[in-house]
């Protein structure tokens, strides 16, 4: 398995220009609540008050990716994800034009939020040359929040000597 700052490292290289970093922390949590919450209605009754759905299992899979990741990183992302399945479920206890309204609207608006993003990089996402970066893009924006809040300082820098520094986005990059 790769390591955090392999997944990350490779993660980052598509996402060097701030904006686009910006546009992630706002497109990748809808994303995931929208996820969560169109997962979150086909639940299997486990007992009499406890039911598993495919987002659960969903989540308890990443959590554990993140957790052998960094066990940091993993803790909080593993609060993360039982945060986005707690409001997809009480977004999938609606009715069903609701849940699916929110559910679809909540993607919809996450990936173009990414897409404008990408533009603003001239790079295509990352997860278009390998899918684990559909898992790492969560991670990799709490990993930015805590790089900006002065925090992993160490990992900051490993990631920076693979990918480059963020740019202020002086000018759209090459298409890679």
């Amino acid at each position: 398995m790769k390591s955090l700052v392999d997944q990350l490292g490779k993660y980052a290289m598509y996402h060097r220009d701030s904006r686009n970093i910006v546009s992630h922390l706002f497109g990748i949590p809808l994303i995931v609540v929208a996820v969560a919450t169109l997962l979150a209605r086909p639940a299997v009754g486990v007992t009499g008050t406890l039911s598993v759905s495919p987002a659960m299992l969903l989540a308890a899979a990443v959590a554990v990716f993140y957790l052998r990741l960094d066990i940091r990183f993993g803790i909080l992302m593993t609060l993360l994800l039982a945060l986005s399945v707690w409001a997809g479920k009480l977004l999938a206890m609606q009715s069903t034009g609701l849940w699916l309204a929110w559910g679809l609207g909540l993607f919809f608006i996450g990936w173009v939020i990414q897409f404008i993003g990408h533009y603003f990089e001239g790079s295509k996402p990352a997860f278009v040359d390998d899918a684990i970066g559909l898992a790492v893009g969560p991670l990799f924006i709490v990993a930015e929040l805590a790089f900006f809040l002065g925090l992993r300082d160490p990992v900051r820098r490993a990631i920076e000597e693979r990918a480059g520094p963020i740019h202020g986005g002086t000018g759209k990059r090459a298409v890679r």
